[in-house]
């Protein structure tokens, strides 16, 4: 699920591909452009995948960045620029990229048996799962040694925990969990939130902590500010804490009504480098590229076979691990397909205030 500046990198591959025939190219891709959204999941990234990748096959890897702003993707593939062969989405936005024709149809043939990947991998028609990810409750523990927070009803608690929260600026993940410290139960928030007044609700929650919230927009932000003690709690991605936590900062997460999903890779419409980029999909989403990948940053793998793999000191560490999933809600992708927008200007405008 997350940090950063956009690169737009223009490829200089040679590539010939006649796709009104339906013909394949004859010349193969010398480099590809690969946009994530930075921080650890890129550094992960680049040493399971882009590595091992450019050695094995001599292709040239460019690791870009940028902040999950759909408007970039339409803007290359309305003007028949695409300079990106694959980039990360977060499922909402990759089911209406795939409904607004932002990306490429995924020929699972040259990816891999379906059977070996967890279902919501292999459910969308333009994206492979590439892991899941947790937006979760994060606290640093050696500040709150013998008081730690356990719930977001805590996250809410200025009286017994004083100090700024830090919380994303954002309304997808933030409204669910003002929800949820409003005393509503994971299983019951998209029921709530899918009424003007669980709307009014979650809006009228977050007013009550509002001047207590310093705003994280990329994923490295939470980590830092709890380092720093900007803040005393903070919602944040799990990777991006139980990295941290394993380079020696002494970072908590609460798994208890934390919030999941998976990301994607995606090809945007209109790439030149089709076939190569699918070849690297196939690539990244083996067994043993996962393994490493999980390795070095705490995000669950999609495929199951990568999971016997795993070092067992790293399996705890995931949104995956059944004591994890255990209170924990799976965001309701349809739900922000349907109300996203709308939510997030809202959101935007609350901020603004």
């Amino acid at each position: 699920m997350k940090s950063t500046t956009i690169k737009g990198v223009v490829l200089r591959a040679a590539v010939a591909t006649c796709l009104g025939l339906g013909a394949a190219g004859a010349h193969a891709a010398d480099s590809l452009t690969l946009v994530s959204f930075g921080g650890d999941n890129k550094t992960a990234q680049e040493k399971a995948y882009y590595g091992p990748y450019e050695k094995e096959t001599g292709i040239k890897i460019t690791a870009a960045e940028y902040n999950g702003e759909q408007a970039k993707i339409k803007a290359m593939v309305d003007t028949s620029s695409v300079s990106w062969d694959a980039v990360e989405v977060e499922s909402p936005e990759l089911v209406r990229g795939c409904e607004e024709g932002l990306f490429e149809p995924i020929d699972w043939g040259g990816i891999g048996d379906k059977a070996d990947f967890i279902e919501a991998a292999t459910d969308k028609d333009c994206g492979v799962g590439m892991f899941v990810w947790s937006v979760a409750l994060a606290y640093h523990g050696d500040k709150l040694k013998d008081n730690a927070p356990t719930s977001w009803a805590d996250f809410w608690d200025v009286k017994k925990y004083p100090g700024k929260r830090g919380l994303r600026k954002g309304a997808k993940y933030t409204l669910e969990i003002a929800l949820m410290a409003d005393g509503v139960s994971p299983k019951d928030v998209y029921n709530v939130l899918a009424t003007p007044e669980g709307v009014d609700r979650a809006f009228a929650k977050l007013d009550e902590l509002k001047p207590h919230i310093q705003w994280w927009e990329s994923g490295a932000q939470p980590a830092q500010y709890l380092v720093s003690g900007d803040v005393v709690m903070t919602s944040a991605y799990n990777g991006r804490i139980s990295q941290a936590a394993r380079e020696g900062t002494n970072l908590k997460v609460v798994w208890d009504q934390s919030v999941y999903d998976l990301d994607y890779w995606a090809i945007p419409k209109g790439s030149k480098n089709i076939a190569e980029t699918m070849k690297f999909i196939a690539f990244a989403s083996k067994p043993e590229t996962q393994k490493v990948y999980a390795e070095n940053i705490a995000y669950g793998v999609v495929n199951k076979k990568a999971i016997p793999l795993i070092d067992k000191k790293y399996l705890a560490d995931m949104p995956t691990a059944p004591e994890n999933e255990k209170n924990a809600i799976a965001l309701d992708v349809d739900f922000w397909i349907d109300n996203g927008v709308s939510l997030e200007q809202r959101y935007n405008a609350w901020v603004a205030k």
